[in-house]
């Protein structure tokens, strides 16, 4: 496979530093930071109910932590961090690097996707530039239609501050939550939903056939709602449904939609 790659200006780094960067890390995320020696790592900041409220890549640098989030919920997330500090021993600071996604042969520095390693590789540096000099260009667009296919939230298409869970946006099969490592912000909701419950909703991927309404438009089953169509690219989408009612003829909008299994 030829190595192509493009910037992410929409993604933007923070940096974790300080003698207790990865013990305060540890309390907060969906994921386990222990594993940070084993690469980076895929995780979510939760509201004290549970509720999504921001995703975003753990990617160790020495004995600091990069934190590559979209850029447009960087500050917000530095400020939420920074009403959990109390007198941890932390500092919380935006970057100047940035992001540059890939497939193909990953350059020195460059890892592995730890949600689905078929959405290539990632890098953070100081300058893309530089890298992207050498490689042929990679169309977001054909990005985007993978994640698609492949069933992956965007932030704030499918991920929804104070109104998504992450369990029902497929966090598990992305390897964005550790049910094992102990508490964290909305630590207890999100057992309780995966080892007390069966969940009634999800997001899966679907075929859409006609002309595709904006996302968020509504899926009918009939004339029941079943959920609502976010992510689309070109006879490809997301949508989150309800389980009972996602069967049959679906529309949203003048547009079919048809369920189909993620791609494996």
């Amino acid at each position: 496979m030829t190595t192509r790659a493009f910037h992410a200006g929409d993604r933007a780094v923070l940096r974790i530093s300080g003698r207790d960067a990865r013990p305060f890390l540890q309390g907060l995320v969906t994921n386990d930071v222990a594993r940070l020696d084993q690469g980076a790592l895929y995780a979510a900041l939760l509201t004290p109910q549970g509720k999504y409220l921001f995703d975003f890549f753990l990617v160790p640098e020495a004995d600091d932590v990069l934190v590559d989030v979209a850029a447009d919920r960087a500050a917000a997330l530095a400020q939420r961090l920074g009403l959990y500090r109390l007198r941890a021993a932390v500092a919380i600071e935006a970057t100047a690097l940035g992001v540059v996604l890939g497939e193909g042969a990953a350059p020195e520095g460059a890892f592995a996707d730890p949600r689905d390693a078929r959405l290539g590789w990632r890098a953070i540096l100081a300058d893309p530039e530089a890298l992207l000099a050498g490689l042929d260009r990679l169309d977001p667009a054909d990005y985007a239609r993978r994640r698609i296919e492949l069933a992956v939230p965007e932030t704030g298409t499918e991920l929804v501050a104070e109104d998504s869970y992450i369990l029902e946006m497929g966090f598990e099969r992305l390897n964005g939550v550790d049910f094992r490592k102990g508490c964290y912000v909305g630590q207890e909701v999100t057992a309780r939903m995966k080892h007390k419950t069966e969940l009634k909703k999800g997001l899966v991927a679907v075929g859409v056939t006609g002309e595709a309404p904006p996302p968020g438009t509504e899926v009918l089953a009939g004339e029941r709602p079943a959920g609502r169509l976010l992510s689309v690219a070109g006879d490809r989408g997301l949508a989150h449904l309800r389980f009972d009612r996602a069967s049959g003829r679906l529309t949203a909008g003048a547009a079919e939609i048809t369920r189909i299994e993620a791609s494996g």
